[in-house]
């Protein structure tokens, strides 16, 4: 049996996603039509889904051929779409779900509030006020023939870690963080340095690809540090990875000792600011450039884009092998794919 799905991935990693997706039997994908989407059919068990690192959510979808959502109450419809939602509930052990949420345009109308209220009653479930285990989209078919229900296929978005046990504000989410450790070009003899750590979501998600010869992350903030081996145990990774309180400018390594440079630096937004910026910036990369063996990678995000574009220019250590843009609900960071020179 084959099901159509729809993968959603922060915009500006659809690529990356792809290349994962591919890896997947039974995964036939659409060529991109649309940012942040991507559209497939799926030949086999939809579980192969559950392991997608670089994706936000993954919905099952079925097309209504109806003029308005009112349909959906009618018994053949109806029937339909609760057959969807108990073949997402059978994925999962019993009791997974408990709550259902609808997202929709006018999901507060009369016509919509009963469907929720319906699907409800018939499989167990309370109705979610902000969100739900259960979670419904329904829009407009793309050629305005029918009506979209979508279903997502777990009760939580794959972009939420298990091991994130420990979150801080301004933490870098999950798929992000994959796909900077994909960019880094990940061996299992690298030698990585995460500077500004933080929770340590990077470090996890680098580790989660594969080993590495030696893992140190380093933060001034003792708070971020406990927060780091908190989720690093949760992870499983707390003896593969070393923590230290040093500053990401100045740091007392050998030159040349580190293959790959991981951060996250600060936007200014919720951590730091644009003047410490102006300082730390030029600092930190002159200092990761002198720890990183020539040849070796950087992988760092930033919405400073014209700040790391500046303080790049004046570092003739380090070349640009690529820069991507992605959507982070409103913030357009980059990440900067580098290598150094020499």
């Amino acid at each position: 049996m084959s099901h159509q799905i729809e993968i959603v991935v922060p915009a500006g990693l659809e690529e990356l996603a792809r290349a994962e997706a591919l890896r997947i039997t039974g995964l036939r994908l659409e060529p991109l039509t649309e940012r942040g989407v991507i559209r497939a059919t799926m030949h086999g068990s939809l579980q192969a889904l559950f392991d997608l690192r670089s994706v936000i959510s993954v919905f099952v979808v079925r097309r209504f051929a109806i003029p308005r959502p009112r349909a959906l109450l009618g018994d053949e419809h109806f029937r339909a779409v609760v057959a969807m939602l108990e073949m997402v509930r059978r994925l999962h052990p019993a009791g997974t779900f408990q709550t259902l949420f609808l997202s929709a345009a006018g999901a507060d109308s009369s016509v919509l509030q009963r469907f929720k209220q319906m699907i409800g009653e018939r499989l167990g479930l309370a109705i979610g006020t902000e969100d739900g285990d259960m979670l419904i989209r329904l829009r407009p078919s793309r050629d305005r023939s029918g009506w979209d229900v979508l279903v997502r296929l777990t009760p939580r978005p794959l972009a939420t870690r298990s091991w994130r046990v420990c979150n801080r504000e301004g933490a870098l989410n999950g798929p992000v963080a994959h796909a900077m450790a994909v960019l880094s070009k990940p061996h299992a003899g690298d030698r990585v340095l995460n500077v500004g750590c933080g929770s340590g979501t990077l470090l996890i998600e680098r580790l989660l690809i594969t080993t590495a010869a030696q893992a140190i992350g380093c933060d001034t903030d003792p708070t971020a540090l406990a927060c780091a081996w908190r989720n690093l145990g949760a992870a499983g990774l707390s003896k593969r990875v070393e923590l230290y309180d040093w500053d990401a400018c100045q740091l007392p390594l050998p030159s040349a000792s580190i293959d790959v440079v991981l951060a996250d630096l600060p936007f200014g937004h919720l951590v730091g600011s644009h003047t410490t910026n102006l300082t730390l910036y030029p600092a930190l990369l002159a200092e990761a450039a002198r720890v990183t063996r020539p040849g070796g990678r950087a992988v760092l995000i930033s919405h400073e884009v014209r700040l790391m574009e500046r303080s790049l220019a004046t570092l003739p250590q380090w070349r640009v092998d690529q820069q991507l843009r992605v959507d982070l609900g409103g913030l357009y960071p980059r990440i900067f794919v580098l290598r150094r020179t020499g």
